[in-house]
């Protein structure tokens, strides 16, 4: 008997624990044939952004790209041109969402802490870097870069990626504004704002 998925936000672990579905893979074949380089999903709280976000990293994640194919079987997308692009490009995906703070001090521990995770989800990729690239990525999963490098985090991790794979990198930001709601409630907007302004923009 299918059961509802209450706070679950994983598109695997909804499809693979039979879990009641509304099948939303559309949106997929809708962002490929779109060709947009950016894309903006402004929803209200409790409208599934986050599964659709985690849907489209299971989806074009080129790690376990043949294993995660078999969670789309059955579903829209598999019966399209467009399924061609699942398992094609390497992806990172980051949530935001805890990014909150009282001062800016807090908030820079924080983005260390955030950064150094998701570094550490890509640590195969060392033994394949050279000295420089190998000391940065060893700094910010070991939550000793400072400011500028994390500033510059994402693009870097984009760039290895790119040398590993020679193909265009998926990024899924969720909950991109979680650090600047906090910080303009807090009163550090201004901090927040020049980092994350460089952060998003490289």
């Amino acid at each position: 008997m299918k059961r509802l998925a209450i706070g679950v936000s994983d598109f695997k672990k909804i499809i693979e624990g039979d879990f009641y579905y509304f099948d939303k893979t559309k949106l997929i074949e809708e962002i490929i044939n779109d060709g947009s380089e950016v894309k903006l999903f402004t929803r209200p709280r409790r409208f599934g952004k986050t599964l659709n976000m985690s849907m489209l990293k299971y989806f074009f994640d080129i790690k376990n790209g043949e294993e995660n194919k078999k969670i789309f079987k059955d579903l829209y997308i598999e019966k399209t041109e467009a399924f061609k692009e699942q398992g094609q490009y390497p992806v990172i995906f980051l949530s935001l969402k805890d990014l909150k703070a009282l001062t800016w001090e807090q908030m820079e521990e924080k983005i260390n802490v955030t950064l150094s995770d998701l570094f550490s989800e890509y640590e195969y990729l060392l033994n394949e870097l050279v000295e420089t690239d190998f000391d940065k990525f060893k700094k910010i999963i070991s939550e000793k870069a400072n400011l500028s490098n994390l500033e510059r985090a994402l693009k870097f991790l984009t760039k290895i990626l790119y040398e590993k794979y020679n193909k265009k990198i998926v990024i899924l930001i969720d909950e991109y504004d979680s650090p600047l709601v906090s910080a303009y409630i807090n009163g550090y907007y201004e901090k927040a704002k020049d980092f994350f302004k460089t952060f998003y923009s490289t």
